[in-house]
């Protein structure tokens, strides 16, 4: 969307000529300020380019509106299509036309500047003649009232065909496509989905460089492998720096990534942490490495996490060294570690595979310069190269919030540089880079392809993993950004709306499920996201974990608030909440629990899971009786005299009477009495008087069955 001033001036027409054709055209804008929706943009668009204009007065409009700083080139392309006359007016040392180049088709020339003038943005021409009342264009995520327009229909007889075919909907519900295309054929129209504006995904769009722009780039290295098998401790050893002490519980919580120069060849590693929890963050660093290192300890050998790191760089198709650590350890065995890699096709050289290894020890030093020197040659095998003069792209590596600093956002520069003022996208985030510093917190101007540095000037947090890349100014990236927002928040409504409706049926036939509600804050995305998919994963079919929010910084009022409002309790991750969100918890009785390691917020999570448990019913049998006579006794009923053949009768406990060993009732033990006083049991070998609860169909020699009902807690 972009309103009718920013369309004037995208197109380089007068901004009344845009308000006369939207008045042509029915598009129901009034002011410079109004919004033009994808739609009027499309219908402008085919007008523009298939309108017969006088060519004079629109190529005069067209020179006026042209900035000084693209003239040239503009000029240039217009010199096709302009009369000898008018390039004169506007530019008297411009070579003239043949003025048999008068009458060349001038819709054709536009269309192809317009082409160029959107070919930031894709906004190129639609493959649906949307001229054709016929044919109405579908977006996702549109709404009944949205529909309605396009059909040109009130809004409440929209409403009352959607009642008829079963669906109550007000004017601002997300419809369906299916729903939508029954509701266009009743009014004789065709109902398209809409795949002229471009997704903005400028990510995805392929650029071949050219071979003479490529330069040799440092290689990427990912280190993986099972939590405490000494990832973090290895890489301290190659930067001669102390990573592991500043670790919460001597635990990896976050993705890090530095550059070390070893023989004046820069290397590029990103450490990810071997937790089960973190899989979704070594994957992203699978994605964006050029090698893996598998650190696998002697004395351990291959563990679960071994082989979830092994398929991750398989599926990413990474080559992959394996370091063998902890070999100065009483019962490293080297050799076994790589007959067991074998098994998950890994075969080290020593081995007849293709794999380099080497053995080291990362506390004592032991053979890292052999490690270092294997992921050098497996980088010169891989040749990598990339363009240092284009506009920059690459990941986002990590990203939180900084007290003084605002968003910081870790990225690595795949491709081009980033420069100090570049404009950047990340997911759905834009800012302004008004810094960057490296690993060692010093202050650089600009980041060549595989450089790592940390980012400052963005607007919000991006999400880890998001990819980035450098736009031309701020209006591209506001619209980009914009129109990914709209569209997330679109789909989460279509989402939503399907699955409200599933869950209430889901509700009626088999009752509430179970909800502990948490709101998460913690320090940085990625450990956001380790423990949103963690806690998911403890949800069954009777409770789950219904998380109400999650976002990185400290711990506010509307978190108190929105916890108090949802009977939930709030997880701060390596954060606190401040003294009024404090104050505020104590007054509402909101439970702020804080944690620095994973595994305890997995544990106490699971506990209160486990309490919301219905428990577990179980009978257990305490004895059988004989009735051996029965007593009608005024006011009370039958009375059965019976004898305790085994075990013993309690009181208060449940009976069931059998007849020919068969079940003809099954109720509560009412009076039980020795004699002419009430006891609490009577126990094998002794005769008792008992009653039963709205039951007096009793008779001599039936047999009753005495049970009380266990609850036994259950477990996730």
């Amino acid at each position: 969307m972009m309103s009718v001033m920013e369309y004037a001036s995208d197109v380089n027409k007068k901004t009344d000529y845009i308000l006369e054709l939207c008045k042509k055209l029915d598009i129901k804008v009034n002011s410079l300020e109004d919004m033009l929706t994808d739609d009027d943009i499309i219908l402008l668009d085919n007008e523009i380019e298939n309108t017969d204009f006088d060519e004079e007065e629109s190529l005069e409009e067209e020179s006026e509106k042209i900035d000084d700083d693209f003239e040239d080139s503009y000029v240039e392309e217009l010199e096709e299509v302009e009369v000898e006359a008018t390039i004169k007016k506007k530019k008297n040392n411009k070579s003239k036309k043949d003025n048999n180049n008068k009458n060349e088709n001038k819709n054709e020339k536009f269309a192809k500047q317009k082409k160029e003038m959107y070919k930031h943005k894709e906004k190129l021409q639609s493959n649906i003649n949307t001229q054709d009342d016929s044919i109405v264009l579908y977006t996702e995520g549109m709404s009944v009232a949205d529909l309605a327009n396009k059909l040109n229909k009130n809004v409440a007889e929209i409403i009352k065909k959607l009642m008829s075919l079963g669906k109550i909907m007000n004017l601002n519900a997300t419809i369906d496509f299916e729903t939508a295309e029954i509701l266009a054929l009743e009014y004789g129209k065709t109902l398209k989905k809409d795949s002229t504006r471009d997704e903005f995904n400028f990510e995805e769009l392929e650029i071949i460089d050219d071979e003479n722009d490529l330069i040799e780039r440092p290689p990427v290295i990912t280190i993986m492998g099972h939590v405490d098998h000494g990832k973090t401790t290895l890489l301290d050893t190659i930067r001669k720096t102390n990573v592991v002490a500043g670790e919460a519980g001597g635990i990896t919580q976050h993705i890090g990534a530095y550059q070390i120069v070893y023989n004046d060849k820069p290397i590029t590693f990103i450490d990810t942490p071997g937790h089960e929890a973190f899989s979704e963050m070594r994957a992203r660093g699978a994605k964006v490495t050029d090698i893996v290192v598998l650190v696998v300890a002697a004395n351990d050998g291959i563990m679960p996490q071994t082989v979830e790191a092994i398929r991750h760089a398989q599926a990413a198709e990474v080559p992959i060294v394996v370091a063998i650590n902890k070999i100065d350890l009483p019962g490293a065995d080297p050799l076994r570690v790589k007959t067991e890699l074998l098994q998950y096709g890994i075969g080290v050289e020593e081995m007849g595979g293709e794999c380099l290894c080497a053995e080291v020890s990362a506390k004592k030093r032991i053979n890292i310069d052999k490690l270092v020197e294997a992921i050098l040659l497996q980088a010169e095998m891989l040749d990598l190269k990339a363009n240092p003069n284009h506009a920059a792209e690459g990941a986002v590596i990590e990203a939180k919030m900084e007290k003084g600093r605002g968003n910081v956002a870790t990225v690595l520069v795949q491709r081009g540089t980033l420069h100090v003022g570049d404009i950047l996208i990340a997911g759905k985030e834009w800012g302004r880079v008004r810094a960057m510093f490296n690993e060692h917190g010093r202050k650089v101007s600009e980041a060549e392809p595989a450089t790592p540095v940390e980012v400052l000037g963005l607007q919000g947090t991006p999400m880890a993993g998001d990819t980035f890349v450098v736009v031309k100014d701020e209006n591209q990236a506001k619209e980009v950004t914009g129109y990914r927002i709209r569209k997330e928040r679109d789909a989460k409504l279509v989402k939503s709306a399907k699955s409200a409706m599933e869950q209430m049926m889901d509700k009626i036939k088999s009752g509430e499920s179970k909800h502990l509600s948490v709101i998460i804050k913690a320090d940085v995305q990625g450990s956001i996201e380790a423990l949103e998919g963690t806690l998911k994963k403890l949800s069954n079919d009777e409770v789950s974990v219904q998380i109400l929010h999650s976002a990185v910084g400290p711990i506010s009022e509307s978190d108190i608030t929105l916890a108090k409002a949802s009977d939930a309790f709030v997880i701060g991750f390596n954060v606190r909440a401040n003294a009024q969100a404090r104050d505020m918890a104590h007054r509402d009785g909101v439970d702020i629990r804080y944690y620095s390691i994973i595994y305890t917020v997995v544990d106490d999570v699971k506990k209160a899971l486990e309490g919301m448990l219905t428990p577990e019913l179980r009978e257990k049998i305490l004895g059988y009786a004989q009735i051996r006579s029965v007593f009608n006794i005024t006011g009370v009923g039958k009375v059965a005299g019976c004898m305790i053949t085994e075990g013993m009768v309690k009181r208060g406990a449940k009976i069931r009477l059998l007849r020919d060993n068969v079940v003809i009732h099954d109720g509560n033990l009412g009076q039980l009495k020795r004699y002419k006083d009430d006891v609490k049991e009577v126990k094998e070998g002794y005769e008792c008087g008992m009653s039963f609860e709205n039951y007096n169909d009793i008779q001599v020699n039936d047999s009753i069955e005495c049970y009380e009902v266990e609850e036994i807690a259950k477990t996730l």
